[in-house]
């Protein structure tokens, strides 16, 4: 699977393409909001001109009665308000109402990242709701607030 994005394409993580997660992972802006994976092989690769610069992963609910497919994306600090995890999010997004036959999409970023949550904005998540004490934090080990987004299809911008 490859999708194609106004900017980026999404395609399966390669053997090479590990290392080089690696080191975007730890990277202190990236590290702040995401633990190393144990496992990239569900990942898709977010590439740019040829170069990794991210990763967006994807869940499924597949139960009829409440069927909906989640996301998770990080990308490289230097990256970062280029508009390229918007476009990264909104192909994934599109692939997920399209081919798979969602209609609606979740996301949860922590509650304090203004940078994720503006950029799933862009791509037409709302706001549903904080999840108290949610995620814990790595780094400090303390539990931390995570704000639950959602998007129908017919709100994908």
């Amino acid at each position: 699977m490859e999708l194609h994005g106004e900017k980026v394409v999404l395609r399966p993580v390669t053997e090479t393409d590990t290392a080089i997660l690696e080191r975007i992972v730890r990277e202190a802006e990236v590290a702040a909001w995401w633990p190393p994976p144990d496992d990239y092989g569900d990942m898709l690769a977010v590439v740019l001109e040829g170069e990794v610069i991210g990763a967006i992963q994807f869940d499924e609910e597949t139960d009829p009665e409440y069927r909906r497919a989640g996301i998770d994306i990080f990308l490289t600090a230097r990256c970062h308000g280029q508009g390229l995890g918007a476009d990264a999010v909104r192909t994934l997004a599109r692939w997920l109402v399209q081919e798979r036959g969602h209609h609606r999409l979740t996301i949860d970023p922590a509650a304090a990242n203004t940078t994720a949550i503006r950029c799933y904005g862009k791509v037409g998540f709302k706001p549903v709701g904080i999840m108290r004490a949610y995620w814990r934090d790595p780094r400090s080990g303390t539990w931390q607030d995570g704000l639950l987004m959602d998007l129908l299809a017919d709100e994908l911008t």
